[in-house]
């Protein structure tokens, strides 16, 4: 099995109010945080681990919640809300609309600040080769990348799309510290959604404070199980039979559900297709026709340009499939096989028999 597959945990939820744990302690856990601990407990350990984080660096120039739009980071700003200077929304271009309306919704309806941030090279331009390095031996001579990326493109993807608006973001707010004594220098607190329980790799390398320069990384659900997780969702979401409210915030402190995680159960909000399982495309197609005829004509592009590497999702020959995943990539993950999502689909509810088995005549 991949070392990114999905980590096993034992199916079912707890009863409310009764502790959950990882089986086993994480390599990078601080003594006594793997721990059996009820929802309540999970919850008082995640404003703990802020705390901590403020404690050690009392020069933070301000936390920010980076919220995908997914189910697990949408927890961490219900739960910090009040806690946070603002809200933090890479718009990489790549992903399903539907995801970034979603998070404006969520910020406006919560009185929230949003910066929504956008890379300085488009996809686009990444994947037909017109973005050109500038530093290193290749400086203004070759492109970064050309055609569509394969787990060995990842990085550079990551590198472009989000991490490079993430910097930005932190110099337009801390400005030029480099003539300062480094015990004046400020720092910013991003606040994300990682937990040990997501993968094997974020098992071995997630931590709840991980600083990095003048970015100190906080993952205040880090501790917390896929049971915690159900068992929040069912504490704050409306679960009531009725026409809900957008994005089901139905009553003051409701937990906001995305329509996009419903759908392919994924957040959608990166689509550079490094990590695709088999028949992505046509899953997004269903229920996201505009997202997916939009790469397509991507595709068209890179073909007419005679890139090798023309077709979304699709591994090029002789990559490797262990490059790493970044830290807002929690569904990049190599997929050994096609996941039964139809199935699931069909047995919720979201698609008639009819459409099932159109869709595996098609598949």
């Amino acid at each position: 099995m991949s070392s990114r597959s999905k980590r096993k945990q034992v199916p079912g939820d707890m009863f409310p109010g009764m502790p959950d744990m990882l089986a086993k302690k994480p390599p990078k856990a601080e003594e006594g945080e793997h721990e059996a601990r009820t929802l309540d407990e999970a919850i008082a350990r995640t404003h703990e681990i802020l705390d901590e984080a403020l404690a050690a660096y009392p020069e933070t120039a301000g936390i920010y919640w980076m919220f995908s739009g997914g189910n697990d980071s949408v927890i961490v700003g219900h739960l910090l809300r009040g806690r946070y200077n603002a809200v933090l929304h890479v718009n990489t271009g790549t992903g399903i609309p539907e995801t970034t309306h979603h998070v404006r919704d969520v910020a406006d309806a919560w009185g929230d600040t949003l910066h929504e941030l956008h890379p300085r090279n488009t996809y686009d331009d990444l994947i037909l080769g017109k973005v050109i390095a500038s530093t290193g031996p290749n400086a203004g001579k070759r492109a970064v990348w050309k055609g569509f990326p394969g787990p060995a493109g990842h990085k550079v993807m990551y590198r472009h799309l989000k991490d490079e608006p993430l910097m930005t973001f932190r110099n337009s707010v801390l400005g030029d510290q480099r003539r300062l004594p480094r015990a004046e220098r400020r720092r910013v607190i991003y606040l994300g959604g990682m937990r040990w329980a997501e993968t094997d790799r974020r098992f071995r390398n997630a931590e709840a404070i991980d600083p990095a320069g003048s970015i100190v990384w906080v993952s205040p659900l880090v501790h917390w199980t896929d049971a915690h997780m159900r068992e929040y969702r069912s504490r704050h979401r409306c679960q009531q039979d009725h026409d809900h409210a957008k994005h089901r915030l139905c009553f003051e402190g409701a937990l906001p559900l995305n329509e996009v995680t419903e759908h392919i159960h994924m957040s959608g909000e990166c689509l550079c297709g490094a990590y695709a399982k088999p028949g992505e495309l046509d899953e997004i197609e269903f229920f996201y026709p505009e997202t997916a005829a939009r790469l397509r004509a991507l595709e068209g592009r890179a073909e007419a340009a005679g890139l090798p590497a023309c077709r979304w999702g699709q591994k090029p020959p002789g990559e490797s499939s262990d490059a790493a995943a970044g830290r807002l990539c929690s569904s990049c993950v190599s997929v050994p096989g096609q996941d039964d999502l139809i199935d699931q689909w069909r047995d919720a509810g979201l698609i008639t028999e009819d459409q099932h088995a159109a869709f595996l005549r098609t598949a």
